[in-house]
């Protein structure tokens, strides 16, 4: 089950605890001077709301704390016609998820989770993921991810986690198997680009959760 967090809008279109990030980007994309933080529970996002933010949050931090916007135009190497992959986990292990996002439009093209693993196995899933969807469509784009592990796993067709396979993870171990075996069984001329984000900032596909 996906662990609900809050997230407080200090100064925003509309100022508020919210219970998505969604909700959350809605009130403070293009909003300048844009504050605000998650918390892991409700009392904690009240008693933040009715405080200042910079109790919260650093002053010296970017004057807004605010993602890139749909609209922010890309760094020039980047290809906009292309797929970016992340994953997210809340703890790790713990609750996994990861997606896939059409880079230069921003829009999501899948969403896999949560469910009980490691961040690594989330971007090493979403690589093969974005392969085998690409294939299916016949689309030629590359895929973009920030993992260096997720990408070298890719590329050797084996995922060399070290999570305990027990019954909690059985269902994750069966996906694993089941990507590993795309990887043995089918040949693609998709391009596997690493992400730079020193030079980029957060890969498209980013939860935003940082």
């Amino acid at each position: 089950m996906k662990k609900e967090k809050f997230y407080v809008v200090w100064a925003g279109v509309n100022p508020g605890i919210y219970t998505s990030w969604t909700e959350c980007q809605l009130q403070i994309k293009g909003y300048e001077g844009a504050k605000f933080k998650s918390f892991e529970t409700r009392e904690e996002a009240e008693r933040a709301f009715a405080a200042s933010p910079y109790d919260y949050i650093k002053r010296s931090a970017s004057p807004t704390n605010v993602p890139k916007s749909a609209d922010a135009p890309l760094p020039a190497a980047v290809i906009e016609n292309s797929l970016a992959v992340d994953a997210a986990c809340s703890g790790n292990p713990g609750a996994m998820e990861y997606q896939g996002v059409h880079v230069g439009s921003r829009q999501q093209v899948f969403h896999f989770g949560p469910m009980y693993g490691t961040n690594n196995i989330g971007e090493f899933l979403a690589i093969v993921h974005g392969l085998a969807l690409l294939k299916q469509k016949g689309f030629d784009m590359p895929i973009y991810s920030d993992s260096v592990n997720a990408i070298n796993w890719v590329r050797q067709k084996k995922c060399k986690t070290k999570l305990p396979r027990e019954p909690k993870t059985e269902e994750l171990f069966l996906l694993i198997e089941r990507a590993e075996k795309w990887l043995r069984e089918n040949t693609y001329t998709t391009r596997i680009l690493k992400w730079e984000t020193k030079q980029w900032g957060e890969v498209p596909a980013d939860f935003g959760r940082k």
